[in-house]
């Protein structure tokens, strides 16, 4: 049993075993053993899971498929999506497979694959994937082995820390929410010589203070009270298989993701002038319009949201990083090696804070040009009805530019549609909305250089649009 519509844009995820049962997945690692012959790639991958209850079962029942497929699978045990990754460059593996649901709640499950480092599957390598394993195309062939691969996680942390050791006094939450990066994060801020505030970082797959998810309110709500309870440096909390990375500051206040980049990339500008940068398109106009970068001769190159999309466009264009409002961040040569990684992540931020021994977060925070903006919302649509409600959504927002109308008060200055409809305003204010990838969703935000009240009014002409779609269910959260 295989539900289509699990074929996401840039990985595989269900409801488990709603949409899914085990024989779905082994037909699923068949499929995929299948599309590494086809596309001549080597057969040898490394695979990865995190830690769900049902996990390790998806990961056995996928590598039954690889196998009947004619694939070595070198298995790494329990990891981070970010530590397979790192073993695709380790073991000198040409694909890389990793079990996980990412940062979607208990009952989901999922794989997040690649061939060619540091990318993974997009939209052309999904769709050929699903038709593979939907039209029963997988074929048996000889040579499949199994085997497991020791160390591959201390070789990880090694990779991440190097020789650096801080040389400020730091002390920083570690927020897991009880998730797979439980079992990194707190050693490798130890390793780092910092000092840990544990928050949730006890293995335990029930979840049983919140799903581990940097974007989610909840989860930053959480991380700011530590703050303010122990008197941290900042907090970084990481979602459910550790690619993302959430940031409070000293005072407790929750800073977005895309505002975060901007301060590394503001940062990383003074040591790599005129470098490029990616950002997504639900990420603050600040990468293009900040003083502080110009002065650097920074390129902003905003571009389609997703880890597979960002990763791809880091390495075409041969940006530095990439920043994705959601806490993907993609730090390329010689920083990281272009797939994204929350651990990276709170690598670099801490190096930044070396690097800066006078400024707090809040510091680093204020700095920065003064924007209002949502946080990430997202009203339901199903999976099988969302890309067509979009489509109307964008021809409806389009109509509305060529009409001369305004949104939130303000002439639209023009509508970005690489990725939904970026609704650019005379400003720099702007709206957004798109598709989720991964979920039954759309994706709503909005940010204004101006105030609040030209935030709330540009969600709410946003909105207005939106409900003109009954197919539109409620929000997940809301301002």
């Amino acid at each position: 049993m295989i539900t289509p519509t699990g074929f996401r844009e840039y990985d595989a995820r269900w409801k488990y075993p709603d949409d899914i049962n085990l024989p779905g997945i082994t037909a699923l690692g068949l499929g995929l053993g299948t599309q590494m012959h086809r596309r001549g790639i080597e057969p040898v991958i490394a695979v990865g899971n995190d830690y769900r209850d049902y996990s390790l079962s998806i990961k056995n029942a996928l590598m039954l498929g690889l196998m009947q497929a004619g694939i070595h699978v070198k298995d790494i045990g329990p990891a981070l999506s970010p530590m397979a990754y790192f073993a695709q460059f380790h073991l000198d593996a040409p694909a890389v497979a990793m079990v996980t649901a990412s940062h979607n709640p208990n009952g989901w499950t999922g794989v997040k694959m690649g061939f060619e480092r540091p990318l993974t599957h997009g939209p052309d390598e999904m769709n050929e994937l699903r038709d593979i394993v939907l039209n029963g195309e997988g074929e048996a062939r000889d040579g499949g082995k199994y085997e497991f691969i020791h160390g591959v996680r201390e070789a990880y942390l090694d990779d991440l820390v190097g020789d650096f050791k801080m040389t400020r006094k730091l002390k920083v939450v570690c927020a897991t929410g009880n998730g797979t990066a439980s079992a990194f994060a707190p050693e490798l801020f130890k390793r780092l010589g910092v000092e840990v505030v544990d928050s949730h970082n006890q293995l335990d797959y029930t979840f049983p203070n919140y799903n581990p998810n940097p974007e989610a309110m909840e989860m930053l709500h959480d991380m700011s009270g530590s703050v303010k309870a122990s008197g941290a440096d900042f907090a970084l909390g990481f979602d459910g298989d550790g690619d993302r990375c959430g940031v409070v500051d000293d005072e407790g206040e929750e800073i977005f993701a895309d505002k975060v980049g901007v301060i590394m990339a503001r940062d990383l500008a003074k040591i790599y002038p005129g470098a490029t940068f990616v950002a997504d398109v639900k990420s603050t106009g600040l990468y293009a319009s900040d003083p502080e970068l110009q002065k650097y001769d920074i390129k902003a190159d905003y571009w389609k949201t997703g880890h597979s999309h960002m990763k791809r466009r880091v390495k075409e264009i041969g940006a530095l990083a990439g920043f994705e409002k959601s806490g993907h961040y993609f730090l390329a040569e010689p920083i990281g090696r272009g797939y994204d990684c929350g651990m990276r992540v709170a690598v670099e931020i801490c190096k930044l804070m070396d690097r800066n021994p006078d400024m707090s977060m809040s510091d680093l925070r204020r700095a920065l040009p003064r924007t209002w903006a949502t946080p990430t919302m997202s009203p339901y649509a199903a999976d099988t009805e969302k890309y067509d409600i979009l489509e109307r959504l964008v021809e409806k927002l389009v109509a509305k530019h060529d009409a001369g109308e305004q949104i939130g008060g303000r002439a639209i200055k023009e509508v970005v549609t690489v990725n939904g409809a970026r609704v650019i305003l005379d400003n720099g204010a702007w709206g957004l909305v798109r598709a989720s990838s991964n979920t039954p969703n759309l994706v709503v935000v909005c940010e204004s250089p101006t105030s609040e009240e030209e935030m709330r009014a540009i969600f709410k002409d946003i909105d207005d649009v939106i409900r003109t779609e009954p197919g539109v269910g409620e929000y997940d959260q809301t301002i």
